[in-house]
């Protein structure tokens, strides 16, 4: 080791014609941006030279650091290089509007006699449009990337300087091409509407996610130069490979996707788009007819759909959907409790594990908390009140997420602990208990008690539903303003209304609604539906919520959120070899011989502790860099939040592998179980699943939508806490590396190999 370090700290060749050119050019763009921020300081702000600065020495620290000299022994370290090259200088440097200033900064006589009427030359323009339209600059970037990585090529650049050199200059000339469209540097103009730019960052991202793909998953060696050379850190030529391909993938994957973020958010602001409420709109000044005939169109309403929103709006409809769900609660039970104690041969080993909780994140991501609607639990919830002395009230100690949070980690620990996807009789034991917690609870407590405060499931619903993109909420708040009966909340003698006091003039968001679509069935005005929403964008508002408060204020909900979260990487971690294996050998040190004690050592704090110090070490450092007027209790609760998308993002990648690997095992369990208690002969089919092609693309996508929509809410939630640019990117900077290395972590689980439970494989 002592000598790799000594190798390294050698290897710095300090290139002195590039270091005097680096210099000398950030020397003249500095000379030109002081003389325009004097007269345009809106546009040259301090933080334009810190972006042109960092992409120069960028460029230095890959060209000049021992990245170069390391980049011929350790493929990881040169793939490293290029994206410095590739990714991140050139956007740093087009972030410094560098045409103007550049120009600014050159002797007056240099100007007007030698560049300037260069550069006003007709024919350069027309080859600089040319060069920087999106079509030529993409195609170039990622032909410049493919050919120089072809194995010929690359380890001709790796043989000669020469070559090296210019392999480099293609790397930086065309991802400069790449990125002028993205950046639309100041005075250039699109020749795409900006729009236009998502798919154009997206197809990228696709083709970098192919490129990595090469590399990670290779069963040979593609470039024999490593295969030949010394092994350092104990790092074979195979290892290195796939692990250059995941580091290609992930800072690929976040160099493309975090420009889509903010250019998504820009157009959304600029189109108005807003989850909007009764008070935002009460507040607004009165708007003239001509403006009203501008205003954007109302947003669609799921219940004023053909067909769908009739058979959705039907008083009956939900109970039909309850009753069927509780039967087929029943059969697993059943099954259960007198079946095989088989998990791939039994319905409640199969159905609960496998594709309820598959279906159940596709569509929370697709269309809302749909499952709360056709919870098989509420019918017993209706029998106990009327059956049980109901009224009470629900403890006031108790009235938060606190005891729910508890439950859930219980639940996540016993789930790994008492490995129960794979006990069908401690399964349908758990059908039962809620069966009869949701009887007894909501048979004596008024208000939904069970809902909101104790059933887990329905918590993870909760908090997974703020990124959906659907809402219960009213269509016209003057409506509202004018209604005085306000049965959407108090009910009619024909329906109920909220049980969960959720007043819809005053809610906003998902949280706590279980889409009963009582409020819809009692509003007399019709004026509730199922409207689109922009997923995720009422996490960055902080309005007084009914039957909520402010969030800023709810400890409870960011403790639940966290759970949420850190509960996706712990469950998803727990299932990959590596991490098996690892418990496995941890447990012989220490000499444990109970793996299910080790677990819940290990998960416990994973949901725990470990989430508290890392918010308690984010707000501390953001407070720091980003001096906000806000409590640090507040900016911890607030920035909680941002991170659901990203859980939710590896909850859904996680539970559709599970889905689509075992999707063939629910043919042999209902096979088994028609042949036991109906007395029908079959063939068991099997279990497993060849695994498409497409699966691992789906999974990184959610996982990268995930890291997209969290730094988006982070931005946006800093800007509302300080108006200062420079301070909001101080106060988000720690969250943003905390939801980095998430995404990291997440990223490797995928690539790993993972137990193929509900198939009887492992």
């Amino acid at each position: 080791m002592g000598e790799v370090a000594g190798a390294a700290f050698g290897s710095w060749t300090f290139a002195p014609v590039l270091s005097l050119l680096l210099l000398l050019t950030g020397a003249v763009y500095f000379r030109g941006w002081r003389a325009l921020r004097a007269q345009q300081p809106e546009r040259f702000k301090p933080w334009r030279l810190t972006a042109f600065w960092g992409g120069l020495l960028t460029l230095w620290v890959a060209i000049s650091s021992p990245l170069d000299a390391f980049g011929n022994l350790l493929l990881q370290v040169h793939m490293l290089q290029h994206w410095l090259l590739m990714m991140l200088a050139p956007p740093l440097l087009w972030l410094g509007l560098p045409a103007i200033a550049l120009l600014r900064g050159l002797p007056v006589t240099v100007q007007r006699q030698g560049l300037g009427p260069l550069l006003a030359w007709p024919a350069l323009r027309r080859l600089g449009r040319f060069l920087t339209h999106p079509l030529v600059a993409w195609f170039s970037f990622v032909i410049a990337t493919w050919l120089w990585h072809a194995p010929a090529a690359y380890q001709l650049a790796l043989r000669s300087p020469f070559w090296h050199e210019v392999e480099h200059a293609c790397f930086v000339v065309t991802a400069l091409m790449f990125w002028h469209p993205v950046i639309l540097p100041w005075p250039s103009q699109s020749s795409w509407p900006r729009w236009a730019i998502l798919p154009y960052l997206v197809l990228a991202d696709l083709q970098n996610t192919a490129f990595s793909a090469l590399f990670a998953f290779s069963e040979g060696v593609m470039y024999p130069v490593y295969a030949s050379g010394p092994r350092l850190f104990g790092i074979t030529a195979l290892e290195g490979q796939a692990s250059a391909g995941g580091l290609m993938w992930v800072l690929g994957s976040v160099a493309f996707l975090l420009p889509v973020g903010i250019l998504l958010g820009r157009l959304l602001q600029s189109r108005g788009v807003r989850p909007g409420t009764l008070r935002a709109v009460e507040s607004a000044p009165a708007v003239s007819p001509s403006a009203r005939s501008r205003a954007p169109a109302p947003p669609r309403d799921l219940l004023r759909v053909p067909i769908l929103g009739r058979i959705l709006g039907a008083r009956y409809f939900r109970r039909w959907l309850q009753t069927a769900m509780l039967l087929l609660a029943a059969v697993i039970v059943l099954d259960g409790l007198a079946g095989p104690d088989l998990s791939p041969l039994n319905l409640a080993g199969v159905l609960p594990w496998t594709y309820w909780r598959g279906f159940v994140v596709i569509g929370l991501l697709v269309a809302g908390n749909l499952f709360c609607m056709a919870c098989p639990f509420m019918l017993p919830r209706a029998i106990g009140r009327r059956l049980l002395p109901r009224g009470r009230s629900w403890p006031t100690a108790l009235r938060s997420k606190w005891l729910a949070i508890s439950l859930l980690v219980a639940y996540l620990v016993a789930y790994e602990v008492f490995a129960l996807w794979d006990s069908p009789f401690w399964t349908a034991w758990i059908v039962i208990g809620y069966f009869v917690a949701a009887f007894v609870v909501d048979g004596f407590f008024r208000g939904a008690s069970f809902c909101k405060y104790l059933c887990p499931i329905g918590q993870f619903h909760f908090v997974a539903s703020t990124v959906s993109p659907l809402e219960i909420r009213v269509r016209d708040s003057a409506v509202c303003a004018r209604c005085s009966s306000h049965d959407c909340i108090r009910g009619n003698a024909t329906q109920r209304g909220c049980e969960l006091d959720l007043f819809q003039p005053l809610k906003s968001g998902n949280l706590d609604c279980t889409f009963c679509l009582d409020c819809v069935q009692a509003c007399p005005h019709e004026n509730v539906g199922v409207l689109a929403v922009v997923p995720g964008l009422d996490l960055i508002r902080d309005p007084m919520r009914a039957s909520i408060g402010r969030l800023s204020a709810r400890s409870d909900f960011a403790a639940l959120a966290l759970v949420v979260v850190f509960g996706a990487f712990a469950n998803a971690a727990a299932m990959v070899a590596p991490v098996a294996e690892w418990k496995t050998q941890l447990a012989q040190r220490l000499g444990v011989s109970s793996p299910g004690f080790l677990t819940a050592a290990l998960l416990v704090p994973s949901l725990t502790l470990l989430p508290a110090l890392a918010v308690a070490a984010c707000t501390w450092a953001g407070r720091a860099l980003g001096r906000p007027e806000q409590s640090a209790a507040e900016l911890a609760r607030r920035f909680a939040l941002i991170l659901v998308p990203l859980g939710f993002g590896l909850w859904f990648a996680h539970f559709c592998f599970h889905l689509v690997s075992a999707r063939a095992s629910a043919l042999p369990a209902i096979q088994r179980a028609a042949e036991t208690w109906l007395g029908l002969a079959g063939e068991f089919g099997a279990g497993m699943a060849a695994l498409p092609g497409w699966l691992l693309p789906l999974e990184l996508l959610a996982l990268d939508a995930g890291l997209l929509l969290t730094l988006y809410l982070g931005w946006r939630v800093a800007r509302t806490s300080t108006k200062s640019l420079r301070r909001a990117g101080g106060l988000l900077l720690p969250w943003g590396i905390l939801a980095l290395l998430l995404y990291a972590v997440g990223f490797w689980i995928l690539l790993q190999p993972m137990q193929m439970r509900g198939t009887g494989m492992l």
